[in-house]
């Protein structure tokens, strides 16, 4: 059965107007709510101002209209939503009425467990989780994602450890810090900012983290067991476990349903497939020498794109209702932004919120849950490592 939710406006400077919402798609001639008033619901970990539930239509305030059906407010779940919308945001247009999968509040709320955790962990047997990130090079995108996943550490209370190495650095020279971690008892989880120096072996540098600290999921052994049914891998590969976990956490059905992967990198599309796999999805993945990727594409019930290519999936490309991840983050130029550019996804941001059921935002999508859910490894190795339930 299909549930909705009411949306009245209850300013005074406007007459009432009352909207029923179903929770991906609006009621056929019924208006929808822009997407970016839906930022709050408690079922996606939404956040919306003015919030209030209420338990039984009967507690509705008095003097407002309320769309019914022939059944009276049955369709209903438990709980009903109000919420102020004025009228001239609910006169936007209607077209656009993908539900925002709001990664930033997802993620924070994630980040709000993983402290809780780590506090509980420190009073009951005094460990703290340790990351170790070795960076190599000067380049500045991979200096800021350090940054930040410094940062990230220290609002959830992870402790850091942190190797800046110059760009010609041997090989030998970053195994052996990586040794020095893989032998500390209080680091829990080693990561190597990627892309390395053109002149180092990437495959032994990685195969050189232990299996037991690799929170980035890329050792081979991680690999090999996330792509066998009955192995369970150490870790999971950060960026396609924040995927799944914003469908699992917006109560999106994935068991049985068709899931296209656009892109076949060893770091996102490749393990991202195998996870949707694991979920008893059927999946296709789309990839450069893919004949027809519109075609497939279009028969998805979920996307997950992660291939670089600004504004590559189309509005053609989607099913109708289809639940959309972007993972792609590309800059393109505009000369209104006081940076000269702005950042886009994979997919045509504006065209799918008309199609889509639900769609992630760039930012503010699964960016924020790459590091959510590198610090939840991290935590997850600490507590492996010292038997803590």
């Amino acid at each position: 059965m299909a549930s909705y939710m009411a949306f009245t406006d209850c300013s005074t400077s406007a007459p009432t107007r009352t909207f029923l919402f179903s929770r991906f798609r609006p009621r056929r001639g019924l208006p929808s709510i822009p997407p970016h008033l839906l930022q709050g619901l408690p079922v996606a970990g939404f956040r919306l101002p003015s919030l209030r539930i209420t338990n039984s239509p009967s507690s509705f305030p008095k003097g407002n209209a309320f769309l019914r059906n022939k059944q009276g407010f049955r369709h209903f779940r438990p709980f009903t939503v109000l919420a102020s919308v004025s009228a001239s945001e609910a006169a936007i247009s209607t077209e656009a009425s993908a539900m925002v999968i709001d990664g930033k509040s997802i993620a924070k709320e994630i980040r709000h467990e993983i402290t809780t955790e780590i506090s509980r962990m420190k009073d009951e047997i005094g460990v703290i989780p340790g990351l170790a990130v070795i960076l190599v090079g000067d380049r500045k995108d991979s200096a800021t994602y350090v940054r930040n996943k410094k940062k990230a550490c220290e609002s959830v209370g992870v402790k850091s450890y942190e190797v800046c190495l110059p760009e010609d650095s041997t090989e030998e020279e970053v195994l052996k810090f990586i040794s020095g971690f893989n032998d500390d008892p209080e680091v829990h989880g080693i990561l190597v900012q990627l892309p390395l120096p053109s002149h180092m072996n990437e495959q032994n540098i990685l195969n050189a983290v232990s299996i037991e600290k690799d929170v980035d999921g890329f050792h081979p052994l991680n690999i090999g067991r996330l792509a066998m049914r009955g192995r369970e891998p150490l870790f999971v590969p950060c960026t396609p476990k924040g995927c799944i976990e914003l469908l699992h956490r917006c109560d999106i059905d994935i068991k049985g349903k068709q899931a296209v992967v656009i892109g076949r990198s060893n770091i996102v599309g490749m393990p991202a497939a195998l996870l949707l796999l694991r979920e008893d999805a059927t999946v296709s993945i789309v990839h450069s020498r893919t004949k027809n990727p519109e075609e497939i594409t279009s028969q998805a019930d979920i996307i997950i794109s992660a291939v670089g290519q600004p504004n590559m999936v189309r509005g053609s490309w989607i099913k109708p209702g289809a639940v959309i991840i972007d993972v792609g983050i590309n800059p393109v130029e505009d000369a209104t932004s006081p940076r000269g550019y702005r950042l886009v996804g994979d997919v045509c941001y504006e065209e799918a919120c008309k199609i889509a059921s639900a769609v992630t935002p760039v930012p503010g999508g699964v960016g924020p849950m790459t590091i959510a859910m590198l610090l939840s490894n991290t935590l997850s190795s600490a507590k492996r490592m010292h038997n803590f339930q």
